[in-house]
């Protein structure tokens, strides 16, 4: 248990450093790439310069202080504050962030259950019946969906939950944002919440899962064929025993380390999905931080993104140590 610990705290320092560095990169870039002065000066009319300097000071971006300055009191207010500073249009971005994670996490969390154990389960699947017609069939299909685009998948589910409130004469599912319902009966607003959210969910599921069916059934073939594999089965274990006890396992590793590295993509990955069903999440977040100048918005997005991303490396690591005891925590 204590090596464990003393590993568990060594990566952690280790990318604490490296969340700091790639934070700070991401800041300088952002104010030599973004011009929040030309959000003021495109306005109609056009404030008084004098304003316009006032409010680029207030928010910390006014590109006539020098970068160093401005980061320096940037990095102040995070490391005893925890404020990420303000937008162009004078928000708090952590009041910003807080309400986008909150819908992120309502959107993918379901759906990316659903995939790893949808996607994981077909490959599995598929790959004991190699060539078989169950095996052609799903991998087919997987195929047809690996080339719809996010977009053209999502409106062909709106139009066929369109058709079916009209067939029925009731709304069953609901096409854009989160909820409607705003009262106090606990089931009511989740029955409100899942006809908004079953639309989304198909459609993320459908995306990531056949990933994972295609992964899942690559490794497993790989390992299936491997000499230990033959070797266990030549020892009497039947092909299904050698599959369960051996190449499943090993066949797991991959993909759970695809599985903890996609934590980053829960949060901002979702963007088509966000716009075509109006909801406003970290992705939909992210890019109209960068269409408006949002310096200290965009940073504290890719801060995020760069501790959920060193998140799913440890994470990798430790399942991959869990499902391979051959692997050690040195």
């Amino acid at each position: 248990m204590a090596r464990f610990l003393g590993y568990l705290a060594k990566r952690i320092v280790n990318y604490i450093v490296m969340i700091f560095v790639a934070t700070s990169l991401t800041y300088f870039l952002a104010c030599a790439f973004m011009s929040p002065r030309s959000n003021y000066e495109s306005r109609t009319p056009r404030p008084s310069q004098e304003s316009i300097e006032a409010s680029l000071d207030k928010a910390n971006l006014n590109d006539k202080t020098p970068v160093t300055e401005r980061y320096q009191r940037w990095l102040t207010n995070i490391v005893t504050e925890w404020n990420w500073g303000l937008s162009p249009a004078g928000d708090s971005v952590n009041n910003e962030i807080s309400s986008r994670i909150g819908a992120s996490v309502k959107l993918m969390l379901l759906s990316t259950i659903l995939s790893i154990v949808i996607g994981v389960s077909l490959g599995v699947y598929t790959a004991q019946r190699q060539y078989q017609w169950q095996d052609r069939f799903w991998s087919g299909l997987a195929s047809v969906f690996l080339v719809i685009p996010t977009v053209v998948l999502a409106i062909l589910i709106v139009f066929f939950a369109i058709e079916i409130n009209q067939q029925t004469g009731q709304r069953i599912f609901y096409v854009t944002g989160l909820s409607s319902y705003d009262g106090p009966n606990f089931f009511i607003g989740l029955i409100d919440f899942l006809q908004h959210i079953l639309l989304p969910t198909i459609v993320l599921t459908i995306i990531s899962s056949v990933g994972y069916h295609l992964n899942q059934r690559t490794y497993l073939l790989d390992e299936m064929h491997a000499d230990y594999v033959r070797t266990a089965r030549a020892k009497g274990l039947t092909k299904k025993q050698a599959i369960r006890k051996h190449a499943l396992r090993a066949s797991l590793i991959p993909t759970s380390v695809n599985v903890a590295f996609s934590i980053a993509s829960i949060f901002t990955g979702a963007v088509m999905t966000e716009k075509i069903f109006a909801i406003h999440g970290m992705g939909e977040y992210f890019i109209n931080c960068i269409n408006n100048n949002n310096i200290n918005g965009a940073v504290a997005v890719a801060a995020f993104s760069g501790a959920c991303t060193l998140l799913g490396a440890l994470l990798a690591d430790l399942f991959a140590a869990a499902l391979d005891p051959r692997i050690k925590m040195s």
